[in-house]
């Protein structure tokens, strides 16, 4: 945030005028680092001279060398580990090489390439990232947030490893998760990364693997559960709200079985959400409303099918509830617009199996348990995989989808790649190219009958960023599902009809930050008229946020 640049720029004055210890220390620190953008009179004035060689380059010349050395990297988990030490040497040039080419990036620094970086996480592993709070540390929580160098935290991503992506238990192996979310909400929302903070809270794993490896880095324990584990995680949000008692807390790839209970437990005592849950359940709404676009139906005329029940399918089941009772269904009737398919089978009332928040889509219908089968027989308009099974979309499947829709809806949202329900490739050929396609990670251009579709990428990265920024702008209290309602439209109505034209129905990424800035005062007015937000926003909301946004570029020339 500008606040934060502008503590940076003083800090920097400070050392021009009493000197800094040494110009290495300078060129140590990733926050103020320039590397050889460094001009001649801040080389003189912080004892630089000597210490760098004497060609001084500009920013887009340094821009130009990352790329130019990114591109003989020999695979893509090199290529993160090189961005990542990019990041760890020159916060500043990683982040505008990030924003600069954010739609050939994001799959390095996120999904896919993340989840490989974090299977491998002890292996590669150079430098701590974030803060690591394990069990043992129980009783002084707040003493280790204390640790952290910056002390205006706006945002905090936390995760404890149990459901890393479609991976599974990663343990304290999954900070690579938390480290990626925050570079994507500073390049993709402005946030300033020295007012965000990624947070492992390591209560060991399940992992069998991972504890006979060397190199791994977290607790050698099984995961610590019930009583234990709920005050851990409770220690944690109290010292948060003490410590940093402005800061969002994003809780990430926890699983089910914790996920929507903390999110119950903690979503109206502090400013708090869940993205597996919310952010994945807006980003689905807003891709089916682009697609209804297409199409030219109505949302209350629809029949989805979500395949996979967790907290991702689940969450999008509630907000799309949410969605049709604003036109007019009641709550029962929004219910039956949405049916789930499990590893047991389709739910239904009949199953004995049943718990939690499966019970409100537990439609009166028969117990079915071949997929394929109740595609056929339901004949929904669109199907939502989030099951983390690879290839379950099969060609009979995707077939009998094109021969019950015109336009047959088809988001295969399980990440990384792959986990993928099917491939872009898949849905177009298996339709005729008559889908409409979202994939959870990216695909490239696709080619069939004569004409090339670009896939949509339906990624939590186009809400998640605002949503935050909007909340910490005004200053919300809690976030709310109707923010996440509002975020869904407002994504909708940044997709342009020459973007549904190719086939896409989320804006191209390049427009990031635009998206973002429009979720963003959408959110800060919602938070306003609810009598959420605790910060007074004078004159145009959008314009004031836009100030606030980080723009990575260098300052302090003397």
């Amino acid at each position: 945030m500008k606040q934060a640049e502008s503590t940076k720029v003083d800090w920097v004055k400070k050392g021009l005028s009493q000197g800094f210890s040494s110009g290495s220390s300078l060129l140590n620190d990733p926050a103020l680092n320039k590397g050889t953008a460094f001009s001649e009179s801040e080389r003189d004035a912080l004892g630089l001279r000597g210490l760098l060689p004497p060609r001084i380059h500009t920013m887009e010349e340094q821009v130009a060398r990352v790329m130019e050395n990114l591109a003989r990297k020999p695979n893509d988990l090199e290529k993160y580990i090189f961005l990542i030490s990019l990041q760890d040497r020159n916060k500043t040039l990683f982040y505008r090489v990030l924003l600069n080419n954010i739609e050939q990036l994001m799959p390095l620094v996120y999904t896919p390439t993340v989840g490989q970086a974090c299977l491998e996480y002890g292996h590669i592993f150079r430098r701590p990232r974030g803060i690591f709070i394990s069990a043992r540390d129980k009783g002084r929580v707040a003493d280790v947030l204390r640790n952290w160098p910056f002390k205006d935290i706006q945002i905090i991503v936390v995760t404890d490893g149990e459901r890393i992506l479609g991976l599974g238990d990663l343990g304290a192996n999954g900070m690579g998760i938390p480290v990626g979310k925050l570079a994507l909400y500073t390049a993709c929302a402005g946030i300033h990364p020295t007012s965000s903070l990624p947070v492992t809270i390591d209560v060991g794993t399940d992992n069998e693997e991972l504890l006979k490896d060397a190199f791994y880095i977290g607790l050698k324990q099984n995961r610590v559960r019930g009583e234990a584990y709920d005050e851990l995680i409770e220690e944690f949000v109290t010292a948060v709200q003490e410590v940093f008692p402005h800061a969002l807390i994003q809780f990430e790839d926890f699983a089910n079985s914790n996920a929507f209970r903390l999110l119950d437990k903690y979503r109206n005592r502090a400013c708090a959400f869940n993205d597996d849950i919310q952010g994945t359940a807006s980003v689905t709404l807003a891709g089916l409303m682009s697609a209804l676009r297409i199409t030219g139906a109505d949302l209350k005329d629809q029949r989805f099918l979500f395949v996979g029940a967790g907290e991702a399918g689940l969450g999008a089941g509630d907000l799309l509830t949410s969605a049709l009772t604003t036109q007019g269904l009641s709550t029962e009737e929004a219910r039956k617009r949405a049916w789930f398919f499990d590893s047991k089978g389709l739910i239904v009332k009949g199953r004995k199996d049943l718990r939690g928040h499966k019970l409100l889509y537990a439609h009166d219908f028969d117990c079915m348990t071949d997929l394929a089968a109740i595609v056929a027989t339901l004949k929904p308009t669109g199907i939502i995989g989030v099951s983390g099974k690879p290839g379950l979309f099969d060609r009979q499947i995707l077939e009998t989808m094109a021969a019950n829709n015109e336009r047959p809806i088809i988001f295969s949202l399980s990440n990384p790649t792959s986990k993928t329900e099917c491939t872009a490739e898949e849905a177009y050929k298996g339709t005729q190219g008559r889908a409409i396609f979202a994939s959870g990670s990216p695909f490239g251009p696709v080619t069939t009958g004569g004409r090339t579709f670009s896939p949509a990428q339906g990624n939590n990265v186009y809400i998640f960023p605002g949503v935050g920024l909007g909340a910490i702008a005004s200053g919300a209290r809690h976030i709310t599902d109707e923010m996440f309602l509002t975020a869904a439209r407002t994504l909708a109505q940044n997709v342009s009809q020459a973007d549904l034209d190719e086939g896409r129905i989320y804006p191209p990424l390049p427009k990031i930050r635009e998206v973002s800035l429009s979720i963003a005062t959408a959110v800060a007015e919602l938070a306003r008229e609810g009598g959420l937000a605790t910060k007074e926003i004078e004159g145009d909301t959008g314009r004031y946020i836009e100030t606030l946004m980080y723009d990575p570029t260098y300052h302090y020339d003397c």
